[in-house]
């Protein structure tokens, strides 16, 4: 698990970001952590700022 604060890569965008939280989504009937991220660097579009939030599997720590 990754802890606030720390900056991780999402594995299939490329986007780079600081953990701000956590959050759960239903899947397969059973919840999944996911991880809400602020994103300082965004490869396809460059946006900066945007909060993205995915399931914490698919980010590494950067």
């Amino acid at each position: 698990m990754f802890e606030i604060g720390e900056y991780v890569l999402h594995q299939k965008t490329g986007n780079i970001g600081k953990v701000i939280g956590y959050g759960r989504r239903m899947l397969n009937d059973s919840y999944a952590t996911t991880l809400k991220v602020l994103v300082d660097h965004a490869l396809a579009s460059n946006k900066r700022g945007v909060i993205q939030e995915d399931l914490h599997s698919a980010w590494v720590k950067w």
